[in-house]
């Protein structure tokens, strides 16, 4: 039998065993999301039939279970990134358009294996953090319908936490990756600006922009970001990653002091940021209170100064002939930006410089920032009487993060007194530390973990647990039999390695077939001044202990060497003696190894 919440570990550890395949899956999921009373979370389902033959296809192209890094699990995407097939509609009829090809973080995901199950309701225009701003209906929270859901990727997180999608995609600007995920006992992954790559996305701000992941756990949501990740020509705000690190031991928590804790009466979530805090410091943490001022008056900035001239931009040809078909409150916020004036444009930058400075002081205090996702919840009924103002209560510890380039996390709190609503923590820090937030994100979440979406009950599984940050792992490229689901792939998880990222080589590299190796054995090879695509391959890293061992047990005329990837980075890896291809086949042109052996199947 299947959990309620379809985690991603649990469903691999299935996968495995021989217990369920992808169509059973899907089968589950078309029940589950039939026979839920919520019909304002999808605004386009994928079809049964559809669903049932994706299973179908990717059981029958890849049918080795777990052989790709997200075989057969279910996801959801908020209807403001496309899915080919699918109408984008961002909430909005009249906009809607179908686009021909898939968002790239959606084409990544799907090459991994992941099945797509539908669009998912949002605020429209991603304008919102609440999910009342649809046409489409307002989602609810999965353990009172009588709340809102949060938003504006309201859709996304009820998938997740409803049971029927083991992650979902959102989009963040002000909050909206996080505020959703508290709301529905999740973890919400927001990264590091231009991580994750915005082509095919509408745009609400585009400068901020980012897509985020819907999780039940911290671990799956990073399985996933390194899936989506990686650095994309096409959107000209997508970054190369510049990891940095964070300390592992005798990490300093900044958490909020004096006037800075504003909850707007909710006392229930106050006592859950409260025990977040206590749990941190059990956790090894030292706590420092900061001042929270200049980043409170850096989120303002979004709404109250020019940047909703961005929200304008945007949208600024379809609002001056479609006007009418705006929710009112989206079109009473992006009206706002007309008038608005170039000189603004740059007293704002300014300011935000100036904002800037001052929050480095806060950070020579503190290593990462612990926050409440959000400080109070309410009732659709209370929102949708005072739109505007009860929005801007959600956002006021998550709207400074784009716009001072941070990563963050939000992981669930627990649940206030009566065990009826969930409350969530975030924690902030610098850009590109997203792989080192992560393990501490991960144990405060087991620290306060109430089960998983609205099943309370259930254990977080153990093996969903994020390692501690990789100071001593050491990364390699590999190309062949120790990919993902390959004959030697033991030779890495053996030792303890895991997976850091799927990607591509540069284009200047070929691969060749090596005759007579056992098991079959690829060779890669640099030439340059060869064009080509690059070529599929995995990113491992191995404990610096194991690293030694095993290199010794290369077998020439393989060795290892430096590869360079698509992003321009530089990783040790597998690469072979040039001697030994004279005569092999040349097989770059299948894209890398696995498609190599698909042709032969």
């Amino acid at each position: 039998m299947l959990p309620i919440i379809l985690d991603i570990a649990t469903l691999k550890a299935l996968y495995a065993d021989g217990n369920l395949t992808p169509l059973d899956v899907v089968e589950a999921v078309i029940e589950r999301r039939a026979a839920w009373p919520d019909k304002a979370v999808f605004i386009t389902p994928v079809s049964d039939d559809a669903l049932r033959a994706a299973a179908r296809a990717l059981m029958a192209a890849h049918p080795q279970p777990n052989c790709l890094p997200l075989w057969g699990i279910p996801f959801a995407a908020k209807d403001n990134i496309d899915v080919a097939g699918l109408l984008t509609t961002a909430a909005c009829p009249a906009f809607a358009y179908s686009p021909t090809a898939d968002a790239t973080v959606v084409a990544r995901l799907r090459a991994a294996g992941a099945i797509v199950i539908g669009k998912t309701n949002l605020d429209q225009f991603a304008t919102g953090l609440n999910g009342t701003r649809s046409p489409y209906g307002a989602p609810r929270s999965v353990f009172d319908p009588a709340y809102v859901s949060g938003g504006s990727s309201s859709g996304s997180a009820v998938t997740v936490g409803a049971g029927f999608a083991s992650f979902s995609l959102g989009t963040d600007t002000a909050g909206s990756g996080r505020v959703p995920a508290a709301f529905n006992n999740l973890v919400g992954i927001k990264p590091t600006p231009g991580l994750l790559s915005t082509t095919g996305v509408v745009p609400a701000c585009r400068s901020l922009d980012c897509v985020t992941i819907f999780t039940a756990t911290v671990g799956d949501g990073v399985a996933v970001r390194k899936v989506a990740e990686g650095f994309d020509a096409t959107d000209v705000y997508s970054r190369r990653a510049t990891w940095a690190n964070l300390p592992v031991s005798q990490l300093r928590l900044g958490v909020l002091q004096g006037d800075e804790r504003e909850f707007f009466g909710n006392a229930e979530v106050e006592k859950l940021y409260d025990g977040a805090i206590d749990a941190a410091r059990a956790l090894g943490a030292t706590i420092v209170p900061f001042n929270y001022t200049p980043f409170r008056e850096a989120a303002a900035l979004l709404y109250d100064g020019p940047w909703v001239a961005e929200r304008l931009a945007a949208v600024e040809g379809f609002l001056a002939s479609n006007a009418d078909d705006f929710d009112p409150t989206v079109r009473t916020i992006i009206e706002g930006a007309k008038g608005r004036t170039a000189v603004e444009a740059f007293n704002g930058q300014y300011k935000l410089a100036a904002l800037r400075r001052l929050t480095e002081a806060e950070w020579a205090k503190a290593d990462v920032l612990l926050l409440p996702t959000s400080p109070t919840t309410y009732t659709v009924e209370e929102m949708l009487a005072d739109p505007i103002r009860k929005n801007s209560h959600f956002g006021r510890y998550t709207n400074f993060v784009n716009l001072l380039d941070c990563a963050a996390i939000a992981v669930p709190a627990g649940f206030d007194s009566h065990d009826h609503l969930p409350g969530g923590v975030t924690v902030v820090a610098g850009a590109f530390t997203d792989d080192a937030l992560a393990p501490l994100a991960d144990a405060l979440h087991r620290a306060l973990a109430r089960g998983m979406g609205r099943d309370k009950t259930a254990l977080l599984p153990e093996a969903s647990k994020v390692p501690p940050a990789p100071d001593a792992l050491v990364p390699i490229v590999v190309v062949g039999a120790h990919l993902t689901g390959m004959p030697l792939n033991h030779e890495l998880t053996g030792p303890g390695g895991r997976l850091v990222k799927a990607c591509r080589t540069a284009a200047d590299y070929k691969l060749f077939a090596l005759p007579g190796t056992v098991p079959p054995k690829p060779g890669l090879l640099r030439e340059p001044g060869f064009v080509g695509t690059g070529l599929a391959v995995e990113v491992w890293a191995l404990p610096a202990a194991a690293f030694g061992s095993f290199v010794s047990k290369i077998p020439a005329p393989l060795g290892i060497g430096k590869v360079t990837l698509d992003d321009g980075s530089v990783v040790s890896g597998f690469l072979c003696e040039a001697h030994a291809l004279t005569g092999a086949e040349d097989i770059s042109h299948h894209g890398g190894w696995r498609a190599y052996l698909a042709s032969r199947a």
